[in-house]
């Protein structure tokens, strides 16, 4: 497959993406394992702040890595699949595979300004408690990653008035879909 260069920028993001009103709009990235050999995708909802890890068990090449987001985004409810909000890695090169798979707009942060995307750079800084630095991440099963998953999605936080994500999550879903 032709690899895509033609990136939206995060400033031609909607403008609800940034108030946090409207679930559905994501940060991702990649956490990287020893010596660059493995890796795992971290998604985090702006508004929830509900974590998904995505496993990459063989490699994180763009093909591997848009796979693996149309595997995870199929699983989520089509009102949770707005947006999605990635920094300019090579990974990301099938960006719009991945969003004419998904129905997701896909928006990259500016080179170097990790702070656009700070909710999923704050997550994966709590996932090192799980997943340290220097380690080999291929080592973690799609159970155990669901598990590490789980006990942040339960954790309260203080910008959420101590609710956890996971309440935040289960109130949304009780609410009627609008896309």
């Amino acid at each position: 497959m032709k690899q895509s260069t033609n990136m939206k920028s995060i400033r031609e993001r909607p403008a609800v993406v940034e108030s946090r009103r409207q679930a559905g709009h994501w940060e991702g990235d990649l956490i990287v394992g020893a010596g660059q050999r493995s890796a795992i995708a971290t998604l985090v909802e702006r508004k929830t702040r509900f974590t998904v890890l995505v496993s990459l068990p063989g490699d994180h090449s763009a093909r591997s890595v848009g796979d693996a987001l149309i595997g995870a985004f199929a699983k989520l409810p089509a009102q949770l699949c707005r947006t999605l909000t990635w920094d300019q890695g090579n990974e990301m090169f099938h960006h719009e595979r991945i969003e004419r798979a998904t129905g997701l707009g896909i928006f990259f942060a500016d080179p170097h300004s990790p702070w656009q995307r700070g909710t999923n750079e704050n997550t994966n800084g709590l996932l090192r408690q799980y997943l340290p630095k220097g380690t080999d991440l291929s080592r973690w099963t799609d159970d155990q990653l669901e598990e590490i998953a789980a006990q942040l999605n339960e954790r309260p936080r203080l910008c959420l008035t101590d609710k956890s994500p996971s309440q935040l999550m289960r109130q949304w879903q009780r609410q009627p879909a609008t896309r």
